[in-house]
């Protein structure tokens, strides 16, 4: 029976949020905060359809969770256009480097100097919590790959980047508690889970992403080959990255994100900077299959069917997994550490972590601000943990992170949730206003194809 009840409702749940899509973009409120209290109903809390512990149920919440931060860290690159060389660029990197590291280091200090944990735990807590979250930021994310915008851009390439840049620091915390090796005064930590980790997930990535969009672009043009399955393709592509870059010990988040970006340089290497449209758009130009071959096509009409592919998975795992997240919580994780800790995380240290770290960067006052507000903590966060309690984080330090963590996510997803309408539109409204002079405005390839939301 209670089988039947999931069905009932997961398919109620699918069915009004197709038919009310357009109600939520006119309303404060976000399709994750809808599943949130969902997935709060149908846990023990509410009906009790749902009952899953954090702790116990480690390995399969970190399968679940990695699976759906896999796509989503995908789907980002995917819509990322902008030339590696563009100056747009700067502030993403600015924000999963330098911003991500202060934020790490301050809440490591808050860890283990107030919340009394050891050393590796409280860098643990620090990593778990600052990176910002690919799944649940879509609405503040780039709209397509002929957005330009740099709010947006920034917050895309930021939670693409920092999913993966995060992970060294999973690794020292488990390394300071005795749980991974990281050599005398840390070399193997900075040889292997630094460098060699970061620098080989972004190669295997690009090699991948660069070689399987160069085939098929090329058997479509040249041969009328390989057309069709677009789906099978970005799956193929996305296991295959993944698959190889954890086989050779590097960080597969990060060579999934370059072999999105990859992909998208090879379709924007065959057209151009013309603003490309999108496949419904490309398939009335003619049969979809003359289209999907046409020299002129191909490579947009490949780059957006993948695209498009990946945002309906993205959307099913963040339905599943917020339904689960939401499952999860109970009032006991708003313990007085929760009450503090999370206020200071979101309007403390991620204002302060932005302000330091875009210090100098070509962006208006109000960017700035939406960015610094905007930092959205969600899936990643909750893969990050169950990683550690994976790999050995003793149980009662588990339990505490987990709490905090959960709680963390909770909280961001309903203020994010019910203020990214009203913030957004107002910001939309100003950038139109200014439309002609030159704020929010990037390189000139930006000034080539604007935006609605870039004057």
């Amino acid at each position: 029976m209670t089988a039947t009840i999931w069905f009932i409702l997961v398919g109620a749940l699918f069915v009004v949020m197709a038919l009310a899509t357009s109600v939520l973009k006119r309303l404060p409120l976000t399709t994750s905060l809808l599943y949130l209290g969902t997935g709060y109903a149908m846990g023990p809390a509410g009906f009790g359809l749902l009952a899953l512990d954090p702790v116990g149920a480690a390995p399969l919440l970190e399968r679940v969770t990695e699976v759906a931060v896999i796509f989503s860290v995908f789907t980002a690159g995917l819509k990322l256009r902008l030339p590696l060389s563009d100056p747009g660029w700067r502030p993403a990197l600015r924000l999963a480097t330098g911003s991500m590291l202060l934020t790490v280091g301050l809440v490591t200090l808050l860890g283990w100097t107030v919340l009394d944990l050891p050393i590796g735990a409280a860098v643990l807590l620090g990593a778990v919590l600052a990176p910002t979250d690919p799944v649940l930021a879509a609405d503040v994310q780039v709209e397509d790959p002929a957005d330009r915008d740099r709010l947006r851009f920034s917050l895309t390439g930021e939670a693409g980047l920092n999913d993966g840049t995060a992970f060294p620091f999973i690794m020292l915390g488990l390394g300071l508690l005795g749980l991974h090796e990281v050599g005398p005064l840390g070399w193997r930590w900075l040889a292997v889970d630094v460098l060699w980790s970061g620098i080989a997930g972004l190669a295997i990535g690009g090699v991948m992403g660069t070689t399987i969009g160069r085939v098929v672009v090329y058997l479509r043009r040249e041969h009328k080959e390989a057309v069709g399955l677009d789906d099978f393709l970005a799956l193929g592509l996305v296991a295959l990255t993944y698959g190889v870059a954890l086989l050779l010990h590097s960080y597969g988040f990060l060579a999934v994100f370059a072999a999105g970006l990859a992909l998208r340089r090879v379709e924007r290497h065959h057209s151009g900077d013309e603003v490309l449209t999108d496949v419904k758009t490309l398939a009335s130009l003619g049969a979809a299959e003359d289209v999907a071959t046409d020299p002129q096509q191909a490579p947009a009409y490949m780059a957006q069917a993948v695209l498009g592919f990946n945002e309906q998975l993205e959307r099913v795992g963040e339905v599943a997994v917020v339904l689960i997240l939401g499952s999860m919580l109970s009032m006991g994780f708003l313990t007085p550490e929760a009450l503090w800790l999370i206020p200071l995380l979101l309007l403390v240290i991620r204002p302060l972590s932005v302000l330091i770290g875009l210090a100098g960067a070509s962006l208006s006052g109000m960017q700035r601000g939406l960015i610094a507000w905007f930092g959205i903590r969600g899936i990643g966060s909750v893969y990050y943990l169950m990683y550690a309690i994976v790999h050995g984080l003793p149980e009662d330090l588990a339990r505490q992170l987990a709490g905090l963590t959960l709680a963390t996510i909770a909280v961001s997803v309903l203020v994010h949730g019910i203020s990214v309408t009203p913030l957004m539109n107002y910001y939309s409204r100003r950038m139109e206003r200014h439309e002609g002079q030159g704020e929010g405005r990037g390189s000139g390839e930006q000034q080539a194809a604007p935006t609605p939301l870039q004057p």
